[in-house]
Formats: C-alpha cells, structure tokens, sequence
C-alpha cells in the first residue's frame, strides 16, 4: 500500500466575511440571485470548472462534494477538465462549459462570437444569461478563495 504524504496547506491571509461582513453579504445575496432558478446539476459544473481554471482548492472541494450529493455521477465529474474529448455531456452543458470558460478566460479573446452564438442556440435565454451569471459569479468567488488562501478542511 502507498502512503500519501499530506503537505499542510498555506496559512488563511484573511477571513474576508469578518473584515469586510457587508460586502461578503452583498457576495452571497449575487450567488443566490445567480443560483435562482438554474438547474442545479448545470450550476455545479459551472461552478466546477470555473474552480478548476482558477485553481480553487476549496471551492472545488466544496462543488465537487455538493454536485455528488445531488447525484452527478464521478466519471462526469473526474472528465469536466476534458469536457470536449467525452460524450458524458449533453450539447446544452457543452455550450454552457464553453461559455463558462471563455468569460472565465477572458483575457484570452474575450468571448468569442462563435461560443456565445453557439450557447444561445443550445440554452434559452433564460438559462443563457443563468450561466453567464454563475460564470461571473463564481470566478468572484474564486478570485476571494485563491486570493486569501481559503483551504479545504
């Protein structure tokens, strides 16, 4: 059998909600106004893979953990990094991840035309501007967790 080494993680910088407690509030109302009315296994893997882009440890964690309790099924969750090479996901969830990771990747082309169209022919504007809001939303929250070194328990 091999043993693992476990490596502490890196010293919490800041409890953000504590110092900043009306801003970390105004954070958490924007994440149930982005949630509101979204599939719940669709707002998971946003929320996932947007961890996985900016490198959140504890929100991938946390998203991981919740979309297993919600019943997604592990291969689904292991293949979100190689979404493009699996059929495990359906075209809606596709455009929804090519759309979560151009807003997330931004910098790199901004939002391409083509993903953006391609998202509007497979979601409902509703569930489009769901999914640019979670996107949004999430890369915050990722942003706070990498930025103050926020680990898993």
């Amino acid at each position: 059998m091999t043993t693992v080494e476990t490596v502490p993680a890196p010293s919490l910088r800041m409890e953000l909600g504590r110092v900043r407690p009306k801003w970390y509030r105004a954070m958490a109302e924007l994440d149930r106004a982005a949630s509101e009315g979204m599939d719940p296994a669709l707002a998971e893997l946003v929320k996932i893979r947007v961890s996985q882009i900016n490198g959140c440890a504890y929100c991938l964690d946390m998203h991981t953990r919740t979309a297993r309790d919600q019943g997604e099924q592990e291969r689904r969750i292991y293949a979100l990094p190689a979404w493009r090479e699996t059929p495990f996901f359906t075209a809606r969830e596709r455009a929804a991840l090519a759309l979560t990771e151009a807003v997330t990747l931004v910098t790199d082309g901004h939002v391409p035309d083509d993903v953006y169209d391609e998202a509007a022919l497979s979601l409902d504007e509703e569930e489009l501007a769901q999914v640019l809001a979670m996107a949004i939303t999430y890369n915050a929250w990722t942003r706070i967790g990498v930025s103050t070194r926020m680990s898993p328990a």
